[in-house]
């Protein structure tokens, strides 16, 4: 099998015209007999803790693929990414997740971890992709010819579709991590940098789903382990005949 193009230009025929809306690109690679479209796109790449999460999804054709409140998922409500991410699984003609774990990002690092996030959830679509719609900057090895989109996941509609279903997937996952570390409050941010993770984390120090390849919690981790060095090298005196630490 001959390796698949990288970086494919914009088909003969399959200009996308202004004001075509949400499914324009889709329309406009089908025209150019470059259908099913797949769009790819990540959730928690900015984040200091929990996975990243890559999705990727081929709407239906027709008005079958036309998911109603469909949207980049970071302008929705999260009532409202609930409601399209099943409408999206009940209307897809194919979807995959991958979400690689903090300890994989750390070994690989981050831009490493998405590449290969988007790789694997395409290659499990079935049918595969005539062609790939990518979110902002191109990626080479996929399975088939694509196109880096601007803002794909606000002008692309099966990107929009991955965005959703990656967020989504990555916040529930998020909220259970919650229940194992409920000190770092991942439910309220989902692992992002606020002002109250920081602090959770200079108090506690990272656990194991924090990713310690980022500045921040490789700065906490330091503090943590010089503390409790500091403790166990603390001199100590007798006290009543008991060693007092």
């Amino acid at each position: 099998m001959s390796e698949p193009s990288v970086l494919a230009p914009a088909p003969q025929g399959g200009a996308v015209r202004r004001g075509t809306g949400l499914y324009g690109f889709e329309r406009a690679l089908a025209r150019a007999g470059l259908a099913p479209v797949a769009g790819t796109d990540e959730a928690g790449r900015g984040a200091c803790a929990g996975p990243l999460v890559v999705a990727a999804a081929v709407l239906a054709e027709g008005r079958r693929g036309r998911i109603p409140g469909l949207a980049d998922s970071k302008l929705l409500t999260p009532p409202a990414r609930e409601r399209v991410y099943a409408e999206i699984l009940r209307r897809a003609a194919a979807w995959s997740v991958v979400v690689v774990p903090a300890g994989e990002v750390d070994r690989i690092g981050l831009h490493v971890a998405n590449v290969e996030g988007m790789r694997r959830a395409l290659a499990r679509l079935q049918p595969g992709p005539a062609y790939v719609l990518t979110d902002g900057f191109p990626v080479s090895g996929l399975c088939a010819p694509a196109l880096a989109v601007w803002r794909g996941d606000k002008v692309a509609a099966c990107v929009a579709a991955a965005s959703v279903l990656a967020k989504v997937t990555r916040d529930r996952i998020m909220v259970d991590m919650h229940q194992r570390w409920p000190g770092y409050d991942f439910a309220t941010h989902k692992g992002y940098v606020t002002s109250e993770h920081q602090a959770a984390l200079d108090r506690l120090g990272p656990c194991p789903e924090h990713r310690r390849c980022y500045v921040n919690v490789a700065r906490a981790a330091d503090r943590s382990a010089a503390a409790d060095t500091a403790v166990t090298d603390a001199p100590f005196a007798l006290v009543g005949g008991r060693d007092e630490r």
